[in-house]
Formats: C-alpha cells, structure tokens, sequence
C-alpha cells in the first residue's frame, strides 16, 4: 500500500534533491541549417512534385483550373525556396554546407530511427515524391480513357 511520507522519512532516504536551476531557452547552436542532404536530392524531390503538377495540369486542362494549380505551384515553390533561402542567411557564421552526393554514399546519414546509408536514405526521401508522381500519371491515363 502507500501511505503519505514526511520530509524526515525522504530526507532520511537521500531522496530530497536541490531544484533545479532553470535556463533561458535561447538556441546554443544555429550552424546547422541544411537537413545534410544534398542540394541534388533536394532538387529532384522538388521536380518530382513539379512533374505532378505539370502531368496533372496539362491533363486536366480548363480554365477552371488554372487559378488551382497556380496556387499548388506557388505554395510548393515557397515551401522549397524560403528554407533554402534561410540555409544561405549569413553565410560568414553559417560554416555547414550540405554533403554532396559522393559523401552521402560513403558516410551515410543519422536519421531518427538510427544511421542509414546513402542509397537507403535516397530511397526513403524519394519515395513519396515518385509515387506521387506515379498516381498523377495514373490518374490522367484513368481520366483519359473514361
């Protein structure tokens, strides 16, 4: 059972403890600002979800959906521009460069679920990009024929 222990009974077994001392959350440490891919991998990733556009839009073509896909094509650029733009502020205190492709395969990268080589951590980025790809070209073939 438990039963509530006084500050004598905690003091006696070692278990009373100083507080700790609290620091302000101020980032130690901003020189990695790249994710450690190469600027190649982030490229194709960025022009397989393009080719989707592109595959889609011409399949779907209206005026209807031009409107669309404008907004599609620049919410994608911006999530792809305005981090690479953020990699490239200071440059005089931002020493890291993202590896290169030759680096990737030798090296290898620390993901969170452990280390991954370089052709295993090319198929897990993309992966995702590819299939949608692959979807979109589908859909349009599916779309075309009905």
């Amino acid at each position: 059972m438990t039963r509530p222990l006084s500050r004598l009974e905690l003091a006696q077994t070692n278990q009373l403890v100083a507080a700790p001392q609290l620091k302000p959350n101020i980032p130690q440490d901003l020189q990695q600002r790249n994710f450690g891919l190469p600027v190649a991998m982030h490229t194709a990733f960025f022009g397989l979800f393009m080719g989707f556009f592109a595959v889609t839009g011409i399949g779907f073509a209206s005026p209807e959906m031009a409107l669309p896909m404008a907004i599609c094509v620049i919410f994608t650029a911006g999530f792809y521009l305005v981090p690479m733009a953020w990699a490239r502020m200071k440059p005089e205190t931002n020493s890291t460069r993202a590896q290169t492709l030759g680096e990737l395969e030798r090296h290898g990268i620390m993901t969170y679920t452990g280390w991954c080589s370089g052709r295993d951590a090319a198929v897990q980025t993309l992966i995702l990009p590819t299939l949608v790809l692959f979807w979109g070209i589908a859909l349009v073939t599916i779309a075309a024929t009905v």
